[in-house]
This record gives C-alpha cells, structure tokens and sequence, in this order.
C-alpha cells in the first residue's frame, strides 16, 4: 500500500487535473476546490438517477461536511441524495458490543436524513456490496468520508480504482482538514500551533443544506431494516463482549449528553476532569468514535456556552486541547504512520532505550487471560479493567496508568503493546481509534512525550506509579465504584 505522502500527491495530481477539465461545470469544481475534499476518481459525473452519499466513518444525518457535500453536488447536478450504509459482518477487531451502538444510532440517521429530503438505505452482510447498491441506484456520483485507519483507508483505495463514476471523499471527523498538517507531527506542541493558526478558516457554523429533489426509493430495491439486529443470522461473528446497557448510541443520545455537558457540567471541569470517580469529563469519546457526533458540533455548543458564560473561557480552552490538539494530533500519527500498532512507531530516542531495557527483570508477569479478567496484586488497576470490560470506558487518567503497568508486567514491549490494543480494541466502545492507538504509543513507547530519567524496565519512557497516580484522586471511592458495576 502507498504511503500517506505518496497518496497525498496522488490525490493532489488528480486533482489538478480535475480543476482543468473544461467539461465540468464551474459548480462542481468549486465544490471540489474545498480543503476536505479528496478527488479520488476524477471525471464528469455519469447520467445516473441520484448521488450517493457512501456513510462509513460519519454515522450522523446532521453537521456532516461529507453529507453537506453530496447533497450539494446533486443539487447542481438536479438529483436526489440517498445515504447509504454498508453493514459488514468482519470490521477489523469489532464485535457484538460495538455494533450493538452502532446499529442503535441508525434510526436517528434515517429520521435526521428525512427531514433533509435524503434517503438512507442500509445493507447488512451478505448484502452489503457497495458497487452493486451503486449501479441498482444509478449513481451519477458517490461521495464518501475519510478514515485514516489503514483497512479502511484501502477500500477507498480499491473503490477508487474499480469504480466508474466520479469519487470524492470529505474529511468530515476533524475540525481542521488533516492533509493540511502535510506530514506527521512531532509532538502536541508542534501541532498546536498550526491547528490553531487554522482555526478560524474552519470553526464555522454547519450549513446542513436540503436537498432540493426528494429521494424516492426505486421498486424492489433491496434494503435491510435499520431497526432490527445488524448482526442477526451472521456465522463466526464475536458476539462475546456484550453490549452495555449504560451506554445509547446515536446521534440524539450525543446531543443530549453534549448539552448535559455544555450547560451543566463545564463550570466545574478544570476542577473535576482528572477526579475518575466523578462524573466530570465529557465521556463524548465513543460517538466520536462512531461519527454520531463530530468534533465540530462540540467546538460550536462550545463556543456559544462561552459566550453565554465568559467565565468558562478556561475550561473551554482546556477541553480544546483535548478536542482539536490530541484528538486531531492522533488522527495525523495514523494517516502518516504507516506502523501505528506496533512498536516500529517509535522515536530514535524510545527505541534506543527500549532495546537497552526490554529484557530487564520484571517483578511480576501476567498472563493476558489474567490481565483481561483484572487478576493483579494492583487493586488499581483491576478497577480501571473492570471500568473498560464492565462500562465499555475507561477515564483518561487511568488509561495512561493501566498502558504503563501492562508494560511493567509483560515480557518485552512487543507484547506489551499487543496486549494493550488488544484490550483497547475488544472491549472499549471507543477503541480501534487514532486516539487509541496514539494514546497506547503514548504510554508504551513514549511518542509525543520526552525522555525521563533513567529506571528499569521503562529506560527514559514516563513511568506512574500506583501509590502516585491514586493520591491524585479519590481511589478508594473509584475502586468501589468499578467493583459495583455490573458484570
């Protein structure tokens, strides 16, 4: 597979050579000439029956840059917009627990595509070929959102290159179009600078355009109910980590948690936000992770308490950089860091004091079946693992901690870093993320962070120590608290 630069200048040729084709209308050029917009497979759109709107990472009917943009090329080109979703029964490291928030998140985009004159048609397994639901729509033209994630990032890639009608792709899941930091980014504060010196370009009201044709399903046309079971009737489907009922997917259900959020509790989340047995930061992760809510639509709620409230201007800021620079930072580690789960990520500095330490001594080792069931002498940690197995979650804080002592209790850092993405992307609603997988290198390998003083085991990488970490919020209350939840 291509690397990020080589498919950037790709991209970047065709379109070029898409902004000179004099056969195409100045409307569709100017709605390509857009910093979100990747031109995949260039040309004049086919004499087709609609547009279609291809939804994967950006699983919402409203303030959807990349929905925004289909619905305005087919109201130049004087066509409906259908959005269509493909339920695949193999999303890589997926099971029943994800796809159970994913699937209750569908009804709100169909209701949230109605109201905007779009229809909206899954297709679950085996039915789920995209280019056969292009040619029964008669696609002109097909739209799609990015995903830097590499699996996904190679159907866009093989779509590409077999389809035959024109294929854009809209950055839709950052608020600063990620081609724009060019290439990978040392640290958070290389990036912040150049994500906020971009800020005002990009921190702007949604449009959330109507389409000015209808979509009418076409007779026969095979769909699947968004309703029922995603997952029903599929063989060697995971269906082991079950689904949480704590948690509602949908973007109805993000809203209502971001307004919780905005109204009631960013007056208090400088002060609460690292305290993990209270109820203070935004837990907006796992619909970010789904595309039910966009980062955007959080900087606006934002933005607008601040303006009602000018005393949160600080927490605001603070939430920020969360938001926009670690967020869009891990986002920029998996578009330009082609070994992103592995140790091969690794700064110079990290691997020379990983290869001088990774054969040290260690106290204790854990089997993965015992870390997995929260089988250690550290009450701790097996609190945080009981919050990731039992609640789908895991606060920030603790997530660092429970990365650092996985190193601590495993063979080498390769292992280390296996069994923590394991364990982040089977059980976490918002794991097989970049924020992730950044946040796993953070705390295994050292990237974005410095070289420390010297200790076994972890060289010059950061080191936490329980006694520490726990003196830094109410332990005892949060290790009660994980140890009543629900198995």
């Amino acid at each position: 597979m291509k690397s990020a630069q080589e498919q950037d200048a790709e991209h970047a040729r065709i379109a070029e050579a898409f902004a000179r084709d004099e056969s195409l209308s100045k409307e569709l050029r100017a709605l390509a000439d857009d910093a979100r917009v990747t031109v995949r497979r260039a040309g004049a759109p086919a004499k087709g029956k609609c547009v279609v709107y291809w939804m994967q990472r950006a699983q919402r009917g409203r303030d959807n840059h990349a929905l925004d943009k289909a619905i305005e090329v087919a109201n130049v080109l004087g066509l409906p917009c259908v959005a269509y979703f493909a339920g695949i029964k193999n999303f890589p490291h997926a099971n029943l627990r994800h796809y159970a928030f994913l699937n209750q998140g569908l009804p709100d985009i169909e209701e949230d595509c109605a109201a905007r004159g779009v229809g909206f048609v899954m297709r679950r397994a085996p039915e789920e070929d995209h280019e056969r639901f292009f040619a029964d729509v008669d696609a002109a033209m097909v739209i799609g959102d990015e995903n830097p994630m590499r699996e996904p990032e190679r159907w866009r890639a093989k779509l590409a290159k077999s389809l035959r009608v024109p294929f854009w792709t809209v950055d839709a899941d950052v608020i600063v179009p990620s081609k724009l930091l060019e290439k990978a980014q040392f640290s958070a504060g290389v990036a912040r600078p150049r994500l906020y010196r971009a800020l005002p370009e990009f921190l702007h009201d949604y449009e959330n355009p109507a389409a000015l044709k209808v979509w009418r399903k076409p007779r026969g046309l095979h769909t699947d109910d968004i309703r029922e079971d995603m997952t029903r009737g599929w063989k060697d489907f995971d269906r082991s980590v079950l689904p949480v009922a704590a948690w509602q997917g949908g973007h109805h259900a993000a809203m209502k948690r971001l307004h919780l959020f905005c109204g009631q509790m960013l007056e208090t989340y400088d002060r609460d936000r690292n305290h993990p047995e209270l109820d203070g930061s935004s837990k907006l992760s796992p619909y970010l992770h789904f595309g039910h809510l966009g980062p955007l639509t959080i900087a606006l709620a934002l933005n607008a308490q601040v303006k009602r409230q000018p005393k949160l201007a600080a927490a605001r800021d603070s939430y920020f950089n969360e938001l926009i620079v670690w967020r869009e930072l891990a986002v920029n580690f998996v578009r330009y860091q082609p070994e992103y789960d592995s140790p091969g990520c690794a700064d110079n500095w990290a691997r020379a004091t990983i290869a001088e330490h990774d054969r040290d001594e260690r106290e204790v080792l854990y089997t993965l079946a015992q870390l997995e069931g929260a089988r250690t002498h550290d009450e701790l940690w097996n609190a945080a693992q009981l919050q990731m197995v039992r609640y789908g979650w895991m606060h920030n804080y603790l997530r660092m901690y429970w990365a650092k002592k996985i190193v601590e209790w495993t063979r080498n850092t390769a292992t280390a870093m296996k069994w923590a993405i394991y364990l982040n992307d089977r059980y976490f609603l918002d794991g097989r993320d970049p924020n992730g997988y950044a946040g796993v290198a953070w705390a295994v390998l050292g990237k974005f962070d410095r070289a420390w003083g010297e200790r076994p085991v972890f060289g010059k990488r950061r080191y936490m120590s329980g006694a520490s970490t726990g003196r830094k919020f109410d332990a005892e209350k949060y290790k009660e608290q994980m140890n009543a939840l629900p198995e």
